[in-house]
């Protein structure tokens, strides 16, 4: 069996709960997940089954959604309400102010990773350092925020979304928040409302998982990860040629001039038989102008 299970993880269970649960349903090893929430977190955690966990590093939809709570005035060494406190004290900050600081994180941004965050530093995690009271430096990384709204704000506890690029740490982007109002700040909630291009409104349960049978269980094709990149299309011939490794003349495709496509070296295409909905693989056109094979996806 293979496909995406878009879940709604609950708290206090870690990503790799909700793989385990999905392994034991599916009764398949091979199951991986796109992209690590907290334990404290909830949301948007699609888990890929079978040969569809190919598809994790080459999601067409990197992008990540957060609704996340905060309070000003409160410090503490996970950056989260669940750390902790360092500090606490009274804050006099308007909504306008806040709304006006908020501006200023819209667009290509650097952050710098959180001490308490899986995120490996010379081959260790910087959570295990963390928790050995280890605080070891930290390259700031560019990140993108697209929108960041304020949702709710009574001058001390508030809630703000953010659309962003993956590899955004939110509770960091709430400490800086703090940081630019001149007050400490840390995040009280999150909810991943968007992951790998699937929503909220899409996720099951894991009590949904494990309760009911497989085949009310929905399973979205590989292809929904996958569908913003260019289709190329493969007679009989060249479909036996591509998935024994051949490298194929891009502008013989059938159905398509890909010379003529303006298609850039090296992006990435989706590669359908001739007449058939299955996705046989992703490829990519090399320099010499021909179609090499990224991974196959059996079905």
């Amino acid at each position: 069996m293979n496909g995406i299970i878009a879940v709604n993880k609950p708290q206090h269970f870690t990503s790799f709960d909700v793989v385990a649960v999905v392994r034991k349903k599916f009764g398949i090893k091979k199951v991986g997940h796109g992209g690590t929430l907290d334990p404290m977190a909830t949301g948007v955690l699609p888990v890929f089954i079978g040969n569809a966990a190919k598809a994790i590093d080459l999601v067409y939809d990197k992008s990540k959604s957060y609704r996340a709570g905060f309070r000003l005035g409160l410090s503490s060494d996970t950056l989260d309400i669940w750390g902790n406190c360092t500090e606490q004290k009274d804050v006099a900050v308007s909504r306008e102010e806040l709304e006006n600081v908020l501006g200023g994180f819209m667009g290509d941004i650097e952050q710098i990773p959180p001490m308490y965050s899986a995120l490996k530093v010379n081959g260790q995690k910087l959570c295990d350092l963390a928790r050995k009271g280890i605080e070891t430096e930290r390259k700031p990384r560019k990140i993108m925020i697209t929108r960041i709204e304020l949702i709710e704000f009574d001058g001390r506890d508030g809630i703000i979304e953010v659309d962003c690029s993956a590899g955004t740490y939110i509770r960091s982007l709430v400490d800086d928040i703090g940081k630019a109002l001149g007050e400490s700040a840390v995040m009280t909630s999150l909810v991943r409302t968007k992951s790998c291009g699937f929503t909220l409104s899409q996720c099951v349960t894991v009590e949904d998982i494990k309760t009911k049978p497989v085949d009310e269980l929905v399973l979205w094709s590989v292809d929904n990860v996958l569908s913003g990149y260019f289709p190329i299309v493969l007679d009989d011939t060249q479909k036996r040629l591509y998935l024994n490794g051949a490298r194929l003349d891009a502008s013989r495709l059938k159905g398509t001039n890909v010379s003529k496509t303006g298609i850039p070296i090296g992006e990435y295409l989706t590669i359908y038989e001739d007449n058939s909905p299955f996705l046989l693989g992703v490829g990519k056109i090399n320099e010499q102008g021909e179609l090499v094979s990224v991974k196959h996806f059996e079905h």
